[in-house]
Order: C-alpha cells, then structure tokens, then sequence
C-alpha cells in the first residue's frame, strides 16, 4: 500500500483524500465504506472518555514509576510553549499514564504510543474548535498512515523498536493536523509524516524492567510536539526530500537491524543503566507482582 497512490487517485478523480481511503477500504474488506468513519467517531469518544477518567484519578501505575507527570504538567504555567500544545503534551502524558495504570484507552497504533494521537485531536477540539466529524475524517486518513507505515516497517516495538510505535503515532497526528486545516494540500500531507517518520527513526524500544511506563509515557509527549512542528512545516511549504513511502520503508530497515537489546527486552538502552536496574530489582521485593 502507497500513500502516493492514494493521494494521486483523490487528484485525479476530484474526491477527499479521506472517500478515497474509506472506499479502498470498502474494497479491501468488503464492509461498508462508511464503517471507517463510524469507526473512527467512536475511537474519538473513547479518547475523550479515557481523559475524562483520568482528570478525576490520577491512580499510579502498578510499579509506581509513573502516575502524576500529567497533573504536573496541568498545573504548570507555561514559559516557552503556547496553551494549545501544552495541552497536548499534557493529555498524551496523562492517556499514556491511564494506560500504565490498566486504564481503557485506544491503542492508536499501539498501546505504548496510545497518547499522541488524543493529544492532537483533543487539543485541536478545544483550540482550534473542529467538531468531531471533521477529525474523524482526518484520523480515516491518519489510519491509512498508519497501514502503510504497518506494511512497510512494523508498528511493534519488539519488531523495529520505538521508532515504529512513537514514530507511527506521531507521523498520523501530524496528518490529522495537516487534514484539519487544509485537505486538498497534498504536499503538506505527503511531507509531514515523513518529516515525523525522520525526526524519529533509530528510537530505540527500551523499557525499564519491561513496563510500558519509563521512557515510554514520556515520549508520547514528546510524539505531540513533534507532530505539530512537523505539520507546521509541511504547511508552510517545507517537503520532505526523501518521500513518505520512501522513508517508512527505511524506517523498517533501520528497525529490523537493530540488536534484540533494544526491541522491546529490557535488556538494553536506558533500560540497562544502574538507575532501572535498581528500580526494578526495588519494585520485585516488594512482592507487587500480583
């Protein structure tokens, strides 16, 4: 499966970009072409309904290393970054830290990287004030993203590393960013994933004592604010040299050549140093296992 291709039949055949990909679905399939909208609605409740849990319990995770970055980052009154993207670093965080803690929450690709998509589309809910429709509309788009990022790399961690979780993730919020705003520009929606993909490849899936909590809750933060920087670029006219496709492909190269160490063991990267080593030899005395 081609971006390109799909991008290239909504130019030629005059229809939204988000038809074509609910039509080549309905082909694929054999479901009805408005099941991916449908779908997508309902993945966008279940974001809202996920933050709205946990604003009201900010319950720690089961090894307690993760539980209240998000209500810090609530009460935090910015210095650098505008109200918008603080908002989204802080849904991603807290999303993420529902998730450490055994909440329900959309695996948007995947349940590590559950955070940055809700924290772009809620973020652009309440600033920017699209309704619901238009963003399910981008998150059919953003899926098929996702789909061929799938088909071209893996979105497993323990397949190609944090590069293809965080990275998917990020590369489908910044589309849905890019859609919302101006859906017949197709060179900003060809370049942001890929510009996303590229700030991102060679992250390395490395999880402390195996939980996906350290660095993993983090990161989706992380994941927002480069989806908005590199949606901000392709809309102001900046293409990515190297094509969508193009860099997937090679994010799944990158990915499969990385040691076992740092797919998703434990065993490697930061998950390897003294400090995790002694946090989770910690946590296993406590006899918190369950």
């Amino acid at each position: 499966m081609d971006f390109k291709k799909l991008i290239d039949t909504a130019i030629k055949t005059g229809t939204k970009l988000d038809r074509v990909i609910a039509d080549w679905y309905m082909l694929e399939s054999g479901a009805s072409s408005e099941e991916p909208f449908v779908f997508s609605k309902k993945m966008i409740e279940e974001m809202f309904g996920a933050y709205e849990v946990r604003l009201k319990s900010s319950a720690p995770s089961l090894t307690g290393w993760v539980g209240d970055t998000a209500e810090k980052l609530r009460k935090h009154s910015p210095v650098f970054m505008n109200e918008q993207l603080i908002f989204g670093l802080e849904v991603a965080l807290s999303i993420a830290e529902h998730n450490a803690s055994m909440g329900k929450i959309v695996a948007c690709p995947t349940a590590g990287s559950c955070g940055v998509v809700p924290g772009v589309i809620l973020s652009l809910k309440k600033f920017n004030h699209f309704s619901v429709d238009e963003l399910s509309r981008a998150l059919v788009v953003a899926g098929a993203v996702g789909e061929c990022i799938k088909e071209k790399a893996s979105i497993s961690g323990a397949v190609a590393g944090c590069q293809v979780e965080i990275g998917t993730a990020t590369a489908m919020a910044s589309t849905i960013i890019v859609y919302v705003i101006d859906n017949t520009n197709y060179d900003a929606l060809y370049s942001a994933p890929a510009l996303s993909l590229k700030a991102l490849m060679g992250l390395v899936c490395d999880p402390v004592g195996g939980f996906v909590e350290i660095p993993c809750v983090k990161r989706n933060a992380f994941g927002v604010s480069i989806a908005y920087t590199a949606a901000e670029m392709a809309l102001a006219g900046i293409k990515s040299i190297i094509p969508f496709d193009e860099v997937a492909e090679a994010m799944g190269k990158v990915g499969r050549s990385l040691p076992e160490e740092l797919r998703e063991t434990g065993k490697g990267g930061i998950a390897a140093t003294p400090t995790a080593k002694k946090l989770f030899e910690e946590f296993i005395n406590r006899g918190d296992m369950g």
